[in-house]
């Protein structure tokens, strides 16, 4: 397949755009896993140290101390399958109980010396309820530059399905870890 424009002068090997959504409860309030969103810093616990599989994890973050706002920039490391990820990220919205959202820059460097460059756009919705929340988290992966190895699965229809939930089961563990570090923190306050 050869690579496409988005307007963004960029090579963009997606047709189109791809999209997970997940949910999850905690018993937290809203308040507390917006907290957890808005300390980039926090990422790194939920998002890192508490995931299950080493191969799928974040590494590191680089960014300012205190709760992010619109235009914090941050950058992290990640492990992946694939090889290990180098990010630039910037808060876009940013509503404390309800709204956390951040654009990645992504450069995804394969064990096999491939470089792909990602952009995905990270969006955390936070709905009160009486026991706690409901965490919406949706990640729409807007341009991939080159699609190796196993990332050919988003070429084929009947099998992009299939991609999309197994990066979708990783992401899960870690919107998890949020919502159970968030219980921990609001429990022991």
């Amino acid at each position: 397949m050869q690579a496409q424009q988005r307007g963004t002068g960029r090579a963009n090997a997606l047709k189109r755009e791809l999209t997970v959504r997940l949910e999850e409860a905690s018993r937290a309030p809203a308040e507390a896993v917006y907290d957890l969103l808005a300390d980039i810093g926090s990422h790194l616990e939920w998002g890192g140290r508490r995931q299950p599989r080493k191969s799928y994890r974040l590494l590191s973050i680089d960014g300012p101390g205190g709760q992010a706002t619109i235009g914090t920039e941050f950058r992290s490391t990640g492990a992946d399958a694939m090889g290990e990820f180098a990010d630039s990220s910037v808060v876009t919205e940013a509503t404390r109980p309800g709204l956390f959202e951040f654009v990645t820059e992504a450069r995804l460097a394969t064990k096999k010396g491939k470089v792909v460059e990602w952009t995905n756009v990270h969006r955390y919705e936070i709905a009160a309820q009486a026991d706690g929340c409901r965490i919406a988290y949706t990640v729409r992966i807007l341009r991939i530059s080159e699609l190796p190895g196993a990332m050919a699965v988003f070429k084929i229809p009947g099998l992009r399905a299939l991609g999309l939930r197994i990066g979708g089961s990783n992401s899960r563990k870690g919107l998890r870890g949020l919502a159970r570090l968030a219980e921990e923190r609001a429990n022991a306050r």
